[in-house]
């Protein structure tokens, strides 16, 4: 009984423990890489950083390469998000985060010209009580697009067997939870009834209750 109390309790920490870090983690997720004619697009761009380094000078470059590997800007954040000329303009939107961790953009409406190469170019300046520290860091994202969405039957089953999954652990927890509660509420009743009874006992059969009979 022991036993499973402190699995549960241990299953309860461990979920407060996942709600509350999860808030700062920072989880380095691959861009999408197909994308459909008429519908927006997410280009995920992400660059994790430490805590201590959460306050860094951040700059991000969006570039599309060209077959002859030209690089065109057409996207800036140097303090603030801002569209550069081209045949993207008016069709970009920024999707970054407030601590700069995540540095994403979005195309809007999609066309089948905007198959190709992007590069997220990611400039970080620290300063740190003694010394000062840039990192420079690309990610490329290969975007195919589609006149139709294609079946991807294999990422909808892992979906769904990942929901499954999550209301099955829920739901073994409530019920192991109400399990252990009902268990302890059991116990505590048949030791108050024990208590009662022997209360219940006059004090002349209390004292007459260790004396073994002899014949």
């Amino acid at each position: 009984m022991r036993t499973r109390i402190r699995v549960i309790l241990h299953s309860l920490l461990l979920l407060v423990l996942v709600v509350q870090v999860s808030r700062p983690v920072c989880v380095d997720v691959p861009s999408e890489t197909e994308a459909v004619v008429g519908n927006p697009m997410k280009l995920t761009c992400i660059s994790c950083m430490k805590r201590e380094e959460v306050s860094a000078e951040t700059r991000v470059d969006w570039y599309y390469i060209l077959p002859h590997e030209e690089h065109i800007p057409i996207y800036l954040f140097d303090g603030h998000p801002r569209e550069l000329e081209g045949p993207w303009r008016g069709r970009l939107v920024w999707n970054g985060s407030k601590d700069l961790q995540e540095l994403s953009i979005s195309i809007l409406n999609v066309t089948m010209n905007d198959t190709g190469t992007y590069n997220c170019v990611v400039f970080r300046q620290f300063e740190f009580d003694s010394y000062s520290h840039s990192v420079t860091k690309t990610l490329v994202i290969n975007l195919v697009v589609r006149e139709e969405a294609s079946d991807d039957t294999t990422a909808l089953y892992s979906e769904i067997m990942m929901y499954v999954l999550l209301v099955f652990l829920t739901c073994w927890l409530l019920v192991e939870m109400v399990y252990c509660y009902r268990k302890i509420s059991k116990s505590d009743e048949q030791a108050q009834d024990t208590a009662t009874n022997y209360l219940a006992i006059p004090s002349e059969n209390k004292d007459n209750l260790g004396v073994p009979v002899t014949e």
